[in-house]
């Protein structure tokens, strides 16, 4: 339990976060551009931030949609996390991220990626804990609500559909499907 009392309901603007980080050598791959999972680690640490703000006490990530890297990004480039939460349920918030990288030499701002986190609030003993309602200050916010909502419906509809499609599976009656893909059967 948080050491204050929670209000009913918080401002989205409550919860906004932005984090700011020098891409530096150490960051890259072998190809020069900096690692995904550097950029993943920057995500998960900034949705915390807006979440556990957002909730008054520690929380836990327990999904990731939407990581998909549209651009790359390089050392020397400064990148910047924003991040809000735009939706809660009883226990868990949704973080929306977007992810800019600048070329400081240039000014050339670039949009590297947008991605979701979930997460769970947890109170002193682990267990999932109730966190304030989100007061939707402007039509954007109300929107990435909406589109949260949405969001939810679209990813509960393929589990289920993936589950029942994996349930009937049969690899043998399937391997038509393989004709055209790039794989040969060593079996």
């Amino acid at each position: 339990m948080p050491p204050y009392p929670l209000p009913d309901f918080r401002p989205v603007s409550y919860s906004r976060v932005t984090l700011t980080e020098l891409m530096i050598p150490s960051y890259a791959n072998f190809g020069g551009k900096i690692h995904g999972g550097i950029l993943l680690s920057l995500m998960d640490k900034v949705a915390y931030a807006a979440a556990s703000k957002h909730a008054g006490t520690y929380c836990v990530t327990v999904s990731v949609d939407g990581v998909n890297f549209l651009q790359p990004v390089a050392v020397g480039e400064l990148v910047s996390l924003l991040a809000s939460v735009n939706y809660v349920g009883r226990t868990s918030l949704l973080v929306g991220i977007k992810v800019i990288a600048e070329d400081v030499r240039t000014g050339t701002v670039k949009h590297t990626n947008t991605s979701y986190f979930t997460m769970v609030a947890k109170d002193d003993d682990g267990n999932p804990t109730p966190v304030p309602g989100l007061l939707l200050e402007t039509p954007d916010d109300t929107r990435r609500f909406v589109e949260a909502i949405k969001r939810r419906e679209f990813n509960a509809d393929y589990h289920r559909q993936f589950n029942d499609a994996r349930t009937g599976m049969q690899a043998d009656s399937l391997l038509h499907l393989l004709e055209t893909e790039r794989c040969q059967l060593g079996y």
